[in-house]
């Protein structure tokens, strides 16, 4: 393990089956130290000294709604007084994953069912980005890695349909022009757009559906959360340091361009 030196805050990581809490591992696993950021207070708080004590690195857990300013600024305000006391690092990481999908028809879906996917997705991306990301101008190094989709690219055709597809294309977006803005301040921003992952975010889903999309990825099977985990964890290394506005795809083949 490596000296900790950084922190990386990560939104929607406390489901057991979810990419949040298999990549907060993994920045733990690599010395990092991990601010876990969800729903559920309490269980965000458990999560994260779960891991701590597992792999023996600071970690603090908080409750937010990324959807709503107050929190995110309410749980910014946590973390940061965690690194004030020096129970944390100073923040270098921000892993946005937080989010939610709609396999709703077009014609069937509703405004409020629009702007809650919008809005947990995309706008909550953009809140918790504008809140965490002073700090990291400030010290000069920062990574963004925020959580499209291969349905951003592709139009659908994995489970969800048009309010998450459009959600996540605003996300591709939100990286490029904020890679460009940022780029004399040592801090990046890149998206990773995985393809089908082995997680809950498709309750609901029929064998049927699975057996349909596995059949268009030339590989044959979802991705694990370990596999998209190593990505998010790299683009948030030193290694990936000239890497910035990029799309990293993660999708067995199911959509090459």
């Amino acid at each position: 393990m490596t000296a900790i030196q950084r922190t990386a805050v990560l939104t929607g990581a406390t489901s057991d089956r979810g990419i949040g809490i298999t990549s907060a591992r993994r920045y733990a696993r690599e010395g990092w130290g991990i601010a876990i950021l969800d729903l559920d207070g309490e269980k965000s708080a458990k999560v994260a000294a779960e891991i701590g004590n597992e792999f023996n690195v600071p970690a603090f857990g908080h409750e937010i709604d990324v959807a709503n300013e107050a929190s995110v600024t309410a749980a910014q305000a946590a973390v940061a007084a965690e690194v004030a006391a020096g129970n944390l690092p100073p923040v270098g990481a921000l892993a946005n994953i937080a989010g939610i999908t709609s396999p709703v028809p077009f014609l069937e879906t509703t405004l409020e069912l629009w702007h809650k996917v919008m809005d947990v997705n995309a706008t909550g991306t953009y809140l918790v980005t504008k809140a965490f990301l002073p700090a990291m101008i400030d010290n000069g190094w920062g990574r963004i890695v925020n959580m499209s989709s291969v349905s951003a690219q592709r139009g659908g055709g994995v489970f969800g349909k048009v309010p998450y597809s459009a959600a996540k294309a605003a996300i591709l977006g939100f990286t490029k022009a904020l890679a460009r803005e940022l780029g004399s301040t040592g801090v990046t921003v890149n998206a990773i757009t995985p393809g089908a992952v082995d997680t809950n975010i498709r309750v609901g889903s029929t064998e049927e559906q699975e057996a349909a999309i596995n059949a268009g990825i030339p590989l044959g099977r979802n991705a694990t959360t370990e596999e998209v985990a190593s990505v998010i964890t790299f683009l948030s290394s030193e290694d990936s340091a000239y890497l910035t506005g990029t799309t990293i795809d993660i999708n067995g083949g199911s959509h090459i361009h």
